[in-house]
């Protein structure tokens, strides 16, 4: 039996180690230096078992492989490679399909561990629930996951609006479900057997915005070779969703009131108008009315749109939506990713995850559980899973990291870490009901603490600091700024720069070896960034 492993990997030391390995352990490597390479071989050769996948690689990175895998079920498993510091990345990865990874540098045992698992399981990264198609609207809001009293009139509004065709505007900070909504609102309507079409406004470039909504003929302008049909006549019969509406430009406004208002679009070079029949759900996180005042956004449009609106409230002011939402979220990622073996969630993970503030709402605390589930190699999440949020708690310390460099014998460089597993707990009650209501009450936090602004404060007022500033936060540094939003690139970089610095003392050399760059590099951005320090 054909024992073939696909190696991806545009650096000739780093496939020759991986190679190694694998040889040593009985498997047949086969090589590829880039992504597209790698496409043509599992495309002409079917006997491949897994696939060891570089996530940084010049032309077709890592992530587009997986992109073009994963619309082909029948793909061996991937386990991708990945930088120290890099799980945010690794966690956009297995929502592509990855079935694990290594973090860089590992030892040749980890890699073959993984591997095995992965040959033993092979097909699990691609075994996901698919998702349901209504044709009633019976159970739609089912899935709406919530026991807050705050979202009760909120979800009745949205039931009634269902019934009928007229627009409906949801408003809400990033992240609080507006989508989860709209699809609701669609799978509960006569048009639930139809088409729900998405279009991110905010997303499209500025130059391609008309075309993508419209469509246009072939011909209409330079580069338009072929005939495209807009969005709008996508979604004819059915539904289109406009999230970010209060980011259309607009010149685009006026056309989009007009398909509104006349129930036909005008395609780029067309000679006459087509007929469409939409019903229209549009989103936003941005106040439209002061958009309106200050001339960014036309007010006939927005009284158009907003006939039927209703504000989606942060994950913050309904904190008892947030326990049955990490069931919800454990089960469901436990369901898709292959992590069944996570059963239980410790009492005080519980209590911190409710009391924090969450200003990237439901999206961030998916995100939060999705990176706990894989990281997790126990049967329970703890904190030590969720380390942004345990560096926010009394008494918190650094823990000592332990990192096993030691090579295998044979000659083989070491190329690996080593995570330890954590032990049993409490188990997750497997007839927990995630519907509106039925559900048991959340976990309270410890009575020691107030909540002030989401952080745990002591009943006596004092703040514990932890042990490390909060530049460091425990290594992470969050991609979402306190507004809700996505931060820049400069404050990211500007974090990791100050975090290396304090970690490593100032010690340039080191600081620049450790982020990658050169010296004189460090030195400028130093400068750019306006961060003062002194050479260590």
């Amino acid at each position: 039996m054909s024992k073939t492993i696909l190696v991806v990997d545009d650096e000739p030391v780093q496939r020759r180690l991986l190679e190694a390995a694998l040889s040593k352990s009985g498997y047949e490597p086969v090589c590829a230096s880039s992504g597209e390479e790698a496409l043509e071989i599992l495309q002409a050769e079917n006997s491949i078992l897994a696939v060891i996948l570089d996530l940084v690689m010049p032309g077709m990175g890592g992530m587009e492989v997986l992109e073009k895998l994963d619309g082909n079920p029948g793909h061996p498993p991937v386990i991708v490679q990945t930088a120290q510091g890099g799980i945010d990345v690794v966690v956009n990865a297995m929502r592509l399909g990855a079935f694990d990874f290594v973090v860089k540098p590992f030892t040749p045992d980890k890699l073959i561990r993984t591997v095995e698992r992965a040959v033993r399981f092979k097909g699990v990264a691609t075994t996901r629930a698919p998702r349901q198609v209504r044709t009633s609207s019976g159970n739609a809001f089912k899935d709406m996951v919530s026991r807050s009293r705050v979202m009760e009139p909120v979800l009745a509004v949205m039931r009634k609006a269902a019934g009928s065709n007229i627009p409906v505007l949801i408003e809400g900070e990033s992240g609080v479900g507006k989508e989860m909504v709209a699809r609701a609102v669609h799978e509960a309507s006569p048009r639930a057997g139809r088409k729900l079409v998405t279009v991110n406004c905010g997303a499209l470039p500025e130059n391609l915005v008309e075309s993508l909504l419209f469509g246009h003929e072939k011909g209409a302008f330079t580069g338009a070779s072929e005939k495209h049909v807009g969005k709008f006549e996508e979604a004819n019969g059915g539904t289109l969703f406009l999230d970010e509406i209060g980011e259309l430009p607009l010149e685009l406004q006026v056309k989009l009131l007009r398909a509104i208002q006349e129930g036909e679009v005008d395609p780029i070079g067309a000679r006459r108008p087509v007929k469409v029949d939409v019903r229209l759900i549009s989103a936003t996180n941005r106040n439209l009315m002061q958009l309106v005042s200050e001339g960014a956004f036309r007010e006939d449009l927005y009284y158009r749109l907003s006939v039927f609106p209703v504000t989606l409230p942060p994950l913050r002011e309904r904190r008892e939506d947030i326990e049955p939402l990490i069931y919800h979220f454990v089960k469901k990622i436990g369901r898709e990713q292959g992590r069944n073996h996570v059963t239980a969630i410790r009492p005080e993970v519980l209590a911190a995850l409710t009391s924090h503030d969450w200003p990237g709402n439901i999206r961030e605390l998916e995100n939060a559980i999705f990176r706990a589930m894989i990281l997790c190699e126990g049967e329970e999440l703890t904190l030590a899973e969720f380390p942004q949020i345990e560096a926010q708690l009394p008494g918190f310390r650094l823990p000592d990291q332990e990192v096993d460099r030691a090579a295998a014998g044979g000659g083989v460089a070491a190329i690996g870490m080593k995570i330890s597993a954590d032990a049993p707990g409490l188990a997750t009650p497997d007839d927990l009901d995630l519907q509106i209501g039925g559900l048991p009450e959340p976990a309270a936090p410890p009575a020691t603490w107030e909540r002030r602004s989401g952080l745990p404060v002591s009943a006596r007022g004092d703040m514990h600091r932890p042990t490390v500033s909060p530049t460091s936060n425990y290594g992470m540094i969050s991609l979402i700024g306190s507004d809700g939003q996505s931060r820049q690139i400069t404050e990211l970089e500007a974090d990791a720069i100050r975090f290396a610095l304090e970690i490593y003392k100032g010690r340039m050399s080191e600081v620049a070896r450790r982020l990658g760059i050169g010296r004189s590099t460090l030195y400028r951005k130093l400068r750019e960034l306006g961060i003062e320090t002194t050479d260590g």
